[in-house]
């Protein structure tokens, strides 16, 4: 029955959108012929629609299975605002009262739920079996599905049991989605959910909306960020820096300069911080100032500028901060401060920690400055991290595209360090071939007795800049490879050998030099659709900000700023006219639309506008394909697993700074988390271990209270220790 739908009018039915974006449909149209599915999606790529959609079109209950209980909230309200039916969407977690769980079942038993979203943890519970084997169920969504391979096997145990717990409940098609996930993650999600059959949907990390600029990092950079949100006014806004410290002075003198900011750090209470994140939601405020280390787990489509005070730890977390500019596919400038200072600075964080884990740090951190150094597109380096090729020559919304330096040929340049990788036994990292390039008689390069190689010096002639650039171009364009997992040793590719046997033309622009030259500014790049009438377009938005404040909730939850832009232009006057506005469904249109088409209604009156018949046509559609999502954080202790996600690091590494904040005098409250993962008992013995003990070594810990518990706990467990007992 649904392979006929008009998918298209769905859509628009139901949500208000006029095209899917990406592959959408694609995955939609398997999902509903009953087939296992697999998605990567980056950040923002409209996942959620992959599921909330065909629940609604096929029979029965659909069973989203997510870690996160914030989440959870924020994608029930979103789903009943694009509704009129309350029950369309239930979640069942560890928060929720007996009555309120009889009131999910008896919705789901009378068929108004479409969506219920639950924690792997409540999944597993023997009453919530019992009850789902008697509910019709389409198909089970297993959101953030890399938690399986990452966390599984301790953290987490009950996401390796959901396929035992599927086959109990009973089989329907299942679709898992991910936004990060290495073919090592993605092998171990498809073997423990047995699918390893499923149709494979990939989406291309490329955002052709967000403009990527890298600024050299000068004693003026408080000025020069001042200087740009001022000739970007009015616009959200987004500065991460390293410390707490610099987050609170950043955002005083902000504050000193008229611009409304506040700030957003680990070391607030959670009172301030809520407070302070629902003020930039509700667009009381512009510019929030936050650290890098923790996630803000927002959502806000309409983030016009993503600033990095300090270059990030990975180009995993830039692309994840970054991401979180234009949403809605409008204008998004992500503008980043670079020195070499900040790099030393992040690597003496590193000391203290294994070796192996200095190693790979320092290995990112190297990814990021070359990305920060290159004059190559910056796009075609970020898409080339995450393993997508990029064709364009030149993107038209980059720093270096906007202002190509001159290319010179590096064909010789290239064949010699083919050779000396060759030379070394493709066993050496990059600042070791430059090494024997530039004939540097290092402790390292005596010890292997490589200035003996023939190719040892062959390189003097040219500075380390050259060679530095040689090497990254080389690695874009496909004649060298990095092992980035063994310390990023330098490999040749068979295009490689293939070049060193009959060498072609080899351009290549060299680095910028952060040290000696001001970078130049470049032009602001922006893809913002505009308003036809900007009087009506203003009056609208005053409008949503009253209607805001009356319902508490944030304005694009009522209206993002493309449906508006369209109402501006089309001058929709009934609630049926609405309906053809991009974003706005018939639930939207019901709930919030009247207000909006009498305010139109007499604006068209008093100015004598004639209103364009035929209102389909005008529609600027292009503008607003992404799901309107609803933010309503009423409770802001987001899970620290949650945080990991949104910053894309690995929960160790959340935790190590955690560690730190604690361990230098910061008070943290983590009960609320230990309370949803951990058992009181298993919880206690650790925090009694710890008041008895003469250290604080994990190793010591483990030894003494045996397998029964996970380094992860116990870690956890000395957080809140230490933050209640030493703080």
């Amino acid at each position: 029955m649904t392979e006929n739908i008009n998918l298209t009018e769905q859509l628009k039915k139901h949500f208000g959108f006029d095209t899917f974006k990406g592959n959408q449909e694609a995955i939609i149209r398997n999902l509903l012929a009953g087939k296992d599915t697999f998605v990567l999606m980056p950040t923002g790529g409209g996942k959620s629609l992959c599921y909330q959609l065909p629940s609604l079109l096929m029979e029965g209950t659909a069973i989203v299975i997510s870690p996160l209980i914030a989440l959870m909230k924020n994608q029930v309200d979103a789903m009943r605002n694009f509704s009129e039916e309350d029950g369309v969407a239930h979640f069942i977690n560890s928060s929720l009262s007996k009555s309120a769980i009889e009131q999910v079942k008896s919705d789901i038993l009378a068929g108004k739920t479409k969506l219920l979203y639950v924690a792997p943890e409540s999944l597993t519970k023997d009453e919530n079996i019992a009850f789902l084997k008697n509910v019709k169920i389409s198909f089970y969504a297993v959101d953030e599905a890399h938690c399986i391979s990452e966390w599984g096997h301790d953290f987490r145990p009950e996401y390796r049991r959901i396929r035992p717990i599927i086959n109990e409940i009973g089989t329907a098609p299942v679709i898992a989605l991910t936004a990060t996930a290495t073919p090592k993650v993605k092998m171990d999600i498809q073997k423990n959910l047995g699918m390893m059959e499923a149709t494979e949907f990939r989406s291309s990390f490329n955002r052709p909306n967000l403009y990527y600029e890298v600024r050299a990092k000068t004693v003026n950079v408080d000025r020069d960020i001042i200087k740009f949100i001022k000739q970007n006014e009015g616009k959200s806004g987004i500065i991460y820096c390293l410390s707490r410290k610099k987050v609170e002075e950043l955002t005083e003198i902000l504050l000193a300069n008229d611009i409304k900011a506040r700030a957003y750090h680990a070391g607030m209470d959670s009172a301030t911080r809520n407070a302070n994140q629902d003020a930039f939601l509700k667009e009381d405020i512009d510019v929030i100032v936050a650290t890098i280390a923790f996630g803000m787990g927002i959502d806000k489509p309409d983030v016009r500028f993503v600033i990095h005070y300090d270059i990030p730890k990975s180009l995993e977390g830039y692309y994840q901060e970054t991401g979180r500019a234009g949403r809605d596919g409008g204008e998004g400038l992500c503008i980043t401060f670079y020195s070499n200072k900040d790099l030393q600075k992040l690597e003496k964080f590193m000391q203290g920690k294994p070796i192996s884990e200095q190693e790979i740090g320092k290995q990112l951190l190297l990814e990021t400055a070359a990305y920060a150094e290159s004059s190559v597109c910056r796009r075609k380096t970020l898409l080339h991290y995450f393993g997508e090729e990029y064709t364009e020559d030149n993107c038209g919304n980059c720093d270096n595209c906007l202002n190509p330096k001159k290319q010179v040929e590096a064909q010789d340049a290239l064949c010699a360090v083919i050779e000396t990788i060759i030379a070394v036994k493709e066993n050496f990292k990059q600042d070791y071939i430059i090494d024997i390039l530039l004939g540097k008689e290092t402790s390292e390069v005596l010890a292997h007795k490589h200035e003996e190689l023939e190719v040892f010096g062959s390189g003097m002639g040219e500075d380390e800049r050259l060679w530095n650039a040689v090497i990254r171009q080389a690695l874009i364009a496909g004649y060298l490879d990095k092992d980035v997992e063994n310390y990023g040793l330098l490999k040749v590719t068979s295009a490689g050998h293939k070049f060193l046997k009959k060498p072609t033309s080899f351009k290549i622009v060299e680095d910028i030099d952060f040290d000696e030259e001001e970078v130049e500014e470049t032009p602001m790049r922006g893809g913002a659709s505009c308003a036809v009438d900007p009087v009506l377009y203003s009056m609208l938005k005053d409008l949503r900000k009253k209607m805001s404040k009356r319902l508490d909730v944030p304005p694009y939850v009522i209206f993002q700023d493309p449906s508006l832009e369209a109402m501006a232009t089309i001058y929709p006057i009934t609630l049926e006219e609405l309906q053809n506005i991009p974003g706005v469904g018939a639930g939207k249109a019901k709930r919030y639309g009247q207000e909006f088409c009498e305010l139109i209604r007499k604006h068209c009156e008093e100015n004598e506008i004639d209103r364009p018949e035929d209102l389909r046509v005008r529609t600027v559609a292009n503008k607003s394909k992404l799901k309107v999502s609803i933010i309503q954080s009423i409770d802001r202790k987001v899970a620290l697993d949650d945080i990991a996600l949104a910053k894309g690091i690995e929960f160790s590494d959340l935790l190590d700074e955690i560690e730190a904040i604690v361990y230098s005098g910061t008070k943290l409250n983590i009960d609320y988390f230990l309370d949803e993962i951990m058992d009181e008992d298993h919880m206690q013995d650790i925090y009694d271990y710890f008041k008895e003990s003469t250290t604080d070594k994990i190793e010591d810990a483990m030894e003494e209270l045996g397998d029964e518990y996970t380094e992860e706990e116990i870690r956890l467990v000395r957080i809140k220790f230490i933050s209640e007992m030493a703080n």
